[in-house]
């Protein structure tokens, strides 16, 4: 399959390259600068200038390929809008996979699935209409499939490196919000590239929640980070006020207590996480 995908030389990007020419899939990426390219170029894809503002770009891109997963992240709502729409234009009938988040649930009270309420922190509230808008696709024929990552780890670990563990090798202890008793639904880099591809399959309308069905807490995950970082057992208490301060509005979403279960992906397109010690992992040096 002809796959355009947005997003293609970041974190998310890169894996899901490397995963759908696995899987035999053929992929043009969208490529902001030089750099961009050469990336995705290396993994194995064919670059597109442009950029998510580049509306015809998206457009002609999507029209010409047979499946669009759209990993970039806009800017804002109205952005990623846009650039939906203009891709959802061109690809028509074809599958096109949009990517969202857990955050959006806030607190889950225990172990949620898609069909949780959504009670979103500032951060991510704009997304709500933005994916409504996306869904409702699937009644004029199209194939829209939304995909929601939990907290990434594995590789790079980009979010959580740069505002936990970067910081606390500097400050010599991990810092985890509150008590530390709340859970991080994470998912590795590897698994949730491979939703992504098995998401090409998926019916119309389709919503599921990627993540590895394994929830730590935010201090064990903090202790494993120390571990990690050189600093063994080192880590430290901070207030959400503190946290806000040291990280602006994400920090409400590291504080946000969330479990969830894989169970729809698993039965609906036989999507298994392979990697199921998220701790192992963090907590390696």
């Amino acid at each position: 399959m002809r796959v355009f995908l947005t997003g293609g030389s970041g974190y998310i990007g890169r894996a899901t390259i490397g995963a759908l020419l696995r899987h035999g899939h053929t992929v043009e990426a969208l490529a902001r600068n030089d750099r961009a390219a050469e990336t995705v170029r290396a993994l194995g894809a064919a670059p597109v200038p442009g950029g998510l503002a580049d509306l015809g770009v998206l457009n002609s891109a999507a029209a010409r390929a047979e499946a669009v997963v759209h990993l970039a992240q806009a800017e804002t709502g109205d952005e990623d809008l846009a650039a939906a729409t203009a891709m959802q234009d061109g690809i028509g009938t074809g599958p096109y996979v949009h990517t969202g988040g857990t955050w959006v649930y806030g607190d889950t009270l225990g172990v949620a699935d898609e069909t949780a309420p959504w009670n979103p922190p500032s951060l991510v509230a704009w997304r709500k209409p933005v994916e409504e808008a996306v869904l409702r696709r699937a009644r004029q024929g199209g194939r829209p499939v939304l995909v929601q990552p939990g907290l990434l780890y594995g590789g790079e670990n980009r979010l959580i490196d740069f505002f936990y563990t970067n910081p606390g090798k500097d400050a010599g202890a991990i810092p985890y919000i509150g008590t530390g008793e709340n859970h991080w639904p994470l998912v590795h880099i590897d698994d949730i590239a491979e939703l992504y591809v098995a998401a090409l399959k998926a019916a119309p309308g389709a919503v599921y929640v990627g993540v590895g069905g394994v929830n730590p807490t935010a201090k064990d995950c903090a202790l494993a980070l120390s571990r990690a970082a050189g600093i063994d057992g080192k880590v430290v208490s901070i207030g959400l006020e503190q946290a806000r301060e040291r990280m602006g509005p994400i920090a409400d979403a590291f504080a946000l207590d969330q479990r969830f279960t894989p169970a729809r992906a698993r039965a609906e397109l036989g999507w298994i996480p392979t990697h199921t010690d998220p701790l192992a992992v963090l907590g390696r040096r």
